[in-house]
């Protein structure tokens, strides 16, 4: 009895991690950045402001409000304040989302299948081209921002976020992308990083 009630025990304590584990998942992001200041690199509480594409205004603005309060969040934990009348920076922000399949190595394929469709971040954009309807929904989501001095209109700082894998939430996993792709602002090191973030599921 001793002993079973022992691997009970051990059992429940196994479930409650494994409870625990499930709760978080890592968002794996490759990143890469670059800086071209032409003086100090902005302090704490820089102003800024938001720049848009005509595609952004046109299309899907509601998306680009969304997409943009994220980014707000993101440049707020980088030393960065919104203020479009005392703003020193423009900041332009692009989110998208290409949808494929995945398909299992014992059909012959290791990894993402054809992606086709893009230009949204949603959880269900985009068209999936399966091959034989075997595979699993796979996303490939990217973020780009592009800092510019408002008074030369040149670019001095440019980051780039990719992502692949299975979550179909794409607006939930956008604040972890945004963090990515800042981590280092305004002098991140040179060349392509791969940056983990936990987040809930």
């Amino acid at each position: 009895m001793k002993r079973f009630l022992k691997i009970m025990t051990l059992a429940a304590c196994a479930g409650l991690l494994l409870a625990g584990c499930s709760g978080m998942r890592v968002i794996e992001s490759n990143v890469t950045a670059f800086t071209a200041w032409t003086a100090a690199p902005p302090g704490p509480n820089t102003p800024y402001r938001f720049d848009r594409l005509p595609s952004q205004q046109q299309v899907a603005p509601a998306q680009q409000d969304r997409i943009e309060r994220a980014a707000i969040a993101s440049l707020a934990r980088v030393g960065m304040v919104m203020d479009a009348a005392k703003a020193r920076y423009s900041v332009e922000v692009v989110a998208s989302t290409q949808v494929g399949e995945r398909f299992s190595s014992a059909f012959g394929w290791g990894g993402p299948g054809v992606f086709v469709g893009a230009g949204n971040f949603g959880s269900s954009v985009g068209m999936s081209f399966p091959i034989g309807g075997f595979g699993e929904a796979y996303y490939v989501r990217e973020v780009k921002i592009l800092m510019r001095e408002i008074n030369t209109q040149r670019v001095v700082f440019e980051t780039r976020a990719v992502s692949d894998g299975p979550w179909g939430d794409g607006y939930a996993i956008l604040p972890a992308l945004l963090d990515s792709a800042l981590l280092g602002f305004p002098q991140p090191p040179a060349g392509t990083r791969r940056i983990n973030v936990e987040m809930p599921h």
